[in-house]
């Protein structure tokens, strides 16, 4: 017979707190006198004993605006393609920000358009984009597309 075959449970049962006085654990309830910590539902956030706490330690570092993130469109060059194969009237003008919002394909809160290189092109396409990635740029021009970026 050994200690891993035993049946019974064998763990202390947690200390009772504030049950007289005799019990060890009693009248304060070991919270000490007075005080916010003495008192029930109270947790003092990244407090660390007076250590300075670890948000202030690490050194603040740049900015980002968030008004800026908002407003940019992203738009892969797979949707450009859905785009022309179900609508083929926005192909007649160049592909921009105002024909994609006109065609309702893009919300008109965006001030902006970014085109990404995620998917391919079957058909050569004018674009003006605001910003463009690299391989968004190789792709079309591969094909012999125009890209004009805005400022």
């Amino acid at each position: 017979m050994g200690l891993n075959s035993l049946n019974t449970k064998v763990s202390k049962s947690k200390k009772r707190l504030g049950r007289g006085i005799g019990s060890s654990k009693g009248k304060t309830c070991g919270r000490g006198h007075k005080g916010q910590k003495s008192r029930s539902g109270v947790a003092i956030k990244s407090f660390e004993g007076g250590q300075m706490p670890l948000y202030r330690r690490l050194p603040k570092r740049g900015f980002r605006s968030m008004k800026d993130k908002k407003s940019i469109s992203l738009i892969n060059l797979s949707r450009i393609q859905e785009i022309i194969n179900k609508q083929s009237n926005v192909l007649n003008n160049k592909i921009n920000l105002e024909n994609l919002k006109k065609a309702k394909l893009i919300n008109k809160k965006f001030t902006k358009l970014k085109l990404l290189g995620s998917g391919d092109l079957k058909k050569k396409i004018d674009i003006e984009v605001n910003s463009i990635s690299k391989s968004a740029k190789v792709k079309i021009e591969k094909l012999g597309g125009k890209v004009t970026l805005i400022k």
